[in-house]
């Protein structure tokens, strides 16, 4: 009675780590993950099975049909029951496939996309032997299911009082897109006394009088959020949950599609329903002062009980 999960690393797999024991369809089965290998699925998943396949960024047709190959063969070691993914194009790659094997096959789009599915979400619509979740109820409709969010698991804490800022983690991804205009924005109202953990991923930190790393090792870095008065992040849903799980609630600040820092916009989604929520604070670029920084090193988050996440049966959306 296997399960598969299945996701990409970053903020795919940090949803589906989060959401895991919320399916109650799971409860008693041994689960097999399938993900990348990096240094967070490595903390992550420490003590789970993990099968590891090739890394497939976004409109990576040559690795989904890559990765398609190795999954006919765990499919057929493994012959899972249950598979259920949060995408993203690895989602492409198995969940087909496991449902051409009878596998019962869900997939559960990012909390990112608030407003309508994702290319993956879309491209597995036309499967109907796949049941498909959103985590906003705003576009429940058709085949989409509304089961609850990710973010379920989090509430505004009291604030505290009188708050000061003199560590501060600023953490741009793993996603190989730049984003330098933040980093100098920070350089232009972080007081020169603030200690700063700068995580710069794919972003040239070239003329800046920064110590960026590309990749901060994942206990490090969580360690690090624990520590800080404030977290500032590009507006990814991994970054966005590990400094949730810290207590701490973040500045985030959206990539913009139009300066070439992603694929399109949805990081303000995810941005505006972690403020509206009272998750986060949110500003762009040219909007985020040093009054922000103050303003969220104030702000605390609790873990709370999230609801189940019942999943359906192929064929029955109920």
């Amino acid at each position: 009675m296997t399960a598969l999960l299945v996701a990409s690393t970053g903020g795919h797999l940090a949803q589906l780590a989060r959401l895991r024991h919320r399916f109650t369809a799971l409860e008693g089965r041994p689960v097999v993950w399938i993900t990348f290998d990096t240094p967070q699925s490595r903390a992550l998943l420490n003590g789970q099975r993990v099968i590891y396949v090739p890394y497939t960024s976004q409109r990576d047709v040559k690795n989904v049909v890559a990765n398609g190959f190795r999954a006919r063969q765990i499919l057929r070691d493994l012959r899972p029951q249950i598979v259920i993914s949060t995408g993203a194009a690895i989602a492409l790659s198995v969940l087909p496939l496991a449902a051409s094997h009878r596998a019962e096959c869900h997939y559960v789009e990012s909390a990112a996309r608030g407003d309508g599915p994702s290319l993956t979400g879309r491209l597995l619509r036309r499967d109907p032997r796949i049941c498909l979740y959103t985590q906003h109820s705003s576009w429940a409709r058709g085949p989409w299911q509304y089961r609850g969010s990710v973010f379920d698991a989090w509430r505004p804490a009291p604030a505290v009082t009188s708050p000061t800022v003199s560590r501060a983690v600023v953490t741009l991804g793993t996603i190989n897109y730049p984003f330098r205009r933040l980093l100098e924005r920070l350089l232009a109202i972080l007081p020169p006394d603030v200690e700063v953990l700068w995580q710069t991923g794919a972003t040239d930190v070239t003329g800046l009088a920064i110590e960026g790393r590309r990749t901060v090792p994942h206990t490090e870095l969580e360690a690090a959020m624990a520590e800080a008065d404030v977290v500032i992040g590009h507006s990814g849903i991994g970054s966005a949950i590990s400094t949730l799980e810290r207590g701490r609630c973040p500045v985030l600040v959206p990539r913009e599609r139009a300066h070439g820092e992603h694929v399109d916009n949805h990081q303000r989604q995810i941005a505006r329903e972690l403020s509206a929520r009272g998750l986060a604070i949110t500003r762009s670029v040219a909007e985020l002062r040093w009054s922000d920084l103050v303003d969220a090193a104030a702000l605390r988050a609790v873990s709370g009980t999230a609801p189940p996440f019942e999943l359906s049966r192929p064929g029955n959306p109920t």
